[in-house]
């Protein structure tokens, strides 16, 4: 019996890497949520939540998410910070220029389909970018360079990507009576169920490119 219950509570068990995997969300989650709420900072923390999960994912879920999170937010702060800001202007004007065309209406109302375009193309990348900064070390022409390169290379997954961090936000704000439920799910681990599945889903192209985790263990250890 002790057996029994020792290899249901073991780590290698199914309930154990659940519990593995759901600590590590949720705790990714939850440091995301706090180091988000200026919004300036909500572009590092986005790539440190990135950095938890393709660690993670490549190596050992079993680690601590906070330290994972803050090690990867200290380390991609200025790349990442820079390209929230840009984004963010970028989106701001582009928005702007879309209803300065809808009020003025005749021909230039079918200019804001082009402004959309562009609009669908800036999410697209700003969604790779975050996953390749906290994967690759490079400069920042080489990271634009990247997630474009990840993002065309699989149009399909890029589009899901974009869908799978645009539709349930939209939804969220949609459904107003079931609002306050959809919040604390966003705040136990949303965002982070969402970061690990783009995860998976970049993973394979990305572990192209990196280096095998065995190898730097197999330093450390003949060190």
């Amino acid at each position: 019996m002790k057996d029994f219950v020792n290899s249901i509570f073991n780590n290698d068990s199914p309930l154990g890497r659940f519990t593995a995997w759901f600590w590590l969300v949720f705790g990714a989650n939850v440091m995301f949520v706090l180091f988000s709420l200026p919004v300036v900072t909500a572009g590092p923390a986005f790539t440190a939540m990135y950095h938890v999960m393709l660690k993670s994912l490549r190596e050992d879920p079993d680690r601590n998410p906070f330290r994972e999170f803050w090690t990867g937010f200290r380390n991609s702060f200025k790349q990442s910070m820079l390209f929230w800001i840009a984004a963010l202007l970028a989106g701001a004007f582009l928005l702007l220029e879309i209803r300065f065309c809808m009020e003025t209406g005749g021909t230039m109302d079918y200019f804001k389909y082009a402004l959309y375009g562009l609009l669908a193309v800036l999410l697209i990348l700003l969604f790779h970018l975050f996953p390749v900064v906290a994967a690759f070390e490079s400069t920042w022409k080489g990271q634009l360079g990247n997630a474009f390169f990840f993002a065309a290379r699989n149009p399909i997954r890029a589009l899901l990507i974009a869908a799978l961090n645009i539709v349930p936000l939209v939804l969220t704000y949609v459904d107003y009576q079931r609002m306050p439920l959809y919040a604390f799910l966003w705040v136990i681990g949303g965002f982070g169920l969402i970061a690990l599945i783009v995860s998976r889903l970049l993973l394979k192209d990305f572990a192209k490119y990196l280096p095998d985790p065995d190898e730097g263990l197999e330093e450390n250890e003949s060190k």
